[in-house]
């Protein structure tokens, strides 16, 4: 049998803080019998990492380094896709740490299920008090919807994966990321291989852990992010891909209308009081039970607010980005300010 050549994509940017621990979680993979080559977009770093990218490519001839000039993450992993010399694409970001047999399991997986796209759980690791918190929200369905690839114990077919593994005819003929999207492109890919009759599937043999954001504000904007360019996703395929994503939308957008109206009626003033009440209730409800299930007592006084910032960032950036495309199709501004870039950051 034909050995398969696997190829490796990362897209990256200005992580320096990060590229030292994602390269030895990298090169340590063990492929037996797989022939594995390791391709990094960089988005033209100028803190240090392309130096760092370049050492390491020296000593490792597996590892290449390729230009992302327009440093978004969906130009970094089509330049890198068509660059790759396997007929098997795996995807990998750089805040992220991966199980030495990864790559192995993504090909595995591949073959056996025949699905367009496989790949592992969400699972998270965190460095300080804050990111135990984000972590417990990021698995929790009060703050994602209920989305299964957010639940590290679940295996079968799903909407979407945490970063991917494909088979490198499929990604062309599906045409690639879409790269007018600065966020959500994985999740737009995988919405369009179910609009073509495919399937994505979900192994717990997969195993990677994701480190989260490390502040309130840095999740706020993430999720603000999502939000706003979920919206593009939604209006380029004409429908959601689940109704969960409107929910925090139609929510920050209802205690909106009540607070203006509020300031001209009592009625309108009574009702916010009792939905923000029930908010408040709800989340605090939910933040006990979901610290006491991992009994992480410790972080009780920060979990409401983690959960607001998944929920109002979220929310907010929806919003904003129906008034962008209302208005026109604009915000530049507001594009600019959320364009994140090339990095392995989800």
């Amino acid at each position: 049998m034909t050995v398969p050549i696997v190829s490796v994509i990362v897209p990256c940017r200005n992580e320096r803080a990060h590229i030292h621990r994602f390269l030895n979680s990298l090169l340590q993979q063990q492929c037996d019998g797989l022939e594995v080559e390791f391709i990094i977009a960089d988005g033209e770093s100028d803190d240090g990492t392309r130096e760092v990218l370049a050492e390491h490519a020296a000593r490792h001839p597996s590892l290449r380094v390729i230009d992302n000039p327009e440093r978004t993450v969906s130009t970094g992993l089509n330049r890198a896709v068509r660059a790759a010399r396997g007929s098997i694409i795996v995807r990998m970001d750089v805040h992220t740490e991966y199980a030495p047999d990864y790559v192995e399991r993504c090909v595995e997986v591949l073959l056996a299920t025949g699905a367009d796209n496989v790949g592992g759980p969400a699972c998270t690791r965190a460095d300080g008090y804050l990111q135990q918190a984000i972590c417990l929200g990021y698995h929790s369905p009060f703050s994602t919807g209920g989305a299964r690839f957010h639940d590290p114990g679940y295996e079968g077919y799903v909407d979407t994966v945490t970063y991917g593994c494909w088979r490198k005819e499929r990604l062309i003929e599906l045409g690639l990321f879409d790269e007018t999207l600065v966020r959500n492109q994985n999740d737009e890919l995988n919405l369009r291989i179910h609009r073509t009759g495919g399937r994505v599937f979900q192994s717990t043999s997969i195993r990677s852990w994701y480190h989260p954001r490390a502040s309130l504000a840095a999740l706020f904007r993430q999720y603000m992010q999502y939000g706003y360019w979920k919206v593009r996703v939604i209006r380029k395929h004409k429908q959601p891909a689940s109704w969960r994503h409107l929910v925090p939308g139609v929510f920050v957008f209802g205690l909106m209308v009540l607070t203006l109206a509020a300031l001209f009626s009592h009625r309108a003033g009574t009702a916010w009081l009792i939905a923000c009440g029930t908010y408040v209730t709800v989340n605090a409800l939910v933040s006990v039970a979901t610290v006491a299930r991992v009994r992480m007592l410790r972080v009780l006084p920060v979990m409401p607010a983690v959960f607001a910032a998944f929920h109002f960032g979220y929310g907010y950036g929806f919003l904003r980005g129906l008034v962008d495309i209302v208005a026109g199709g604009g915000g530049k501004t507001f594009s600019r300010l959320t364009r994140h870039p090339a990095s392995g950051a989800r």
